[in-house]
């Protein structure tokens, strides 16, 4: 083999060498750190509307969470989001504007710098809903009958995965998703939510 070649290789060696204690050292820092105590998040949140029969809702979403175990895996809190969609018929515009406000109960595993697991919110949905009359002002209509408004709430549930992943320091990434459920009327609306964002744990 030539000389440079067998320098290169030398090299390789010194190099792995010298960058694996210390891929192990960090790897065994971050297995023996303790869980977080208390998680801030918040981000996109996309989900299906509350109240309207079709379309999708995008708005922004903000949680916390503290472990209520020393091995992290139970945790409780509260989430609030706003989102908003709008829902376009041949005689009416119809915005509403959902504010979900959720107390959580929290199970997850923790695995090195990150954790996964179940997040189960109860509490309820306020819908503000804005209805327009399409082509109501060239029709010369005012008030009421161009546009009403209305406040109502909502019992709500949502079960989602959860995945957080600290990325440098405290700072990470946050993604969950899943199923929600609405009663409007005595009657019961499924639908989904979800949210990507950014994490903090202090």
């Amino acid at each position: 083999m030539p000389l440079h070649r067998w320098a290169w290789t030398g090299a390789l060696l010194l190099s792995l060498g010298g960058w694996l204690p210390v891929a192990h050292a960090q790897e065994v820092a971050s297995a023996a750190m303790p869980p977080p105590k208390n998680t801030v998040d918040g981000g996109l949140l996309l989900a299906s509307p509350a109240a309207l029969q079709t379309g999708m809702s995008a708005g922004v979403g903000l949680g916390y969470f503290r472990a209520a175990t020393a091995s992290g895996w139970l945790a409780w809190g509260a989430r609030a989001s706003w989102s908003t969609a709008t829902e376009y018929t041949l005689t009416d515009t119809v915005r509403n504007d959902d504010i979900r406000l959720r107390l959580c109960g929290v199970l997850q595993h923790i695995a090195g710098r990150g954790s996964f697991g179940l997040r189960l919110g109860v509490g309820a949905t306020a819908v503000y809903e804005n209805v327009t009359a399409s082509q109501g002002s060239r029709a010369g209509l005012t008030g009421s009958a161009l546009e009403t408004a209305k406040w109502y709430l909502m019992p709500a549930a949502d079960l989602e995965g959860v995945v957080f992943l600290r990325v440098w320091h405290a700072w990470g990434m946050s993604l969950a998703g899943g199923p929600t459920l609405h009663l409007l009327d005595g009657s019961a609306r499924y639908g989904w939510t979800s949210q990507l964002g950014v994490l903090w744990q202090p």
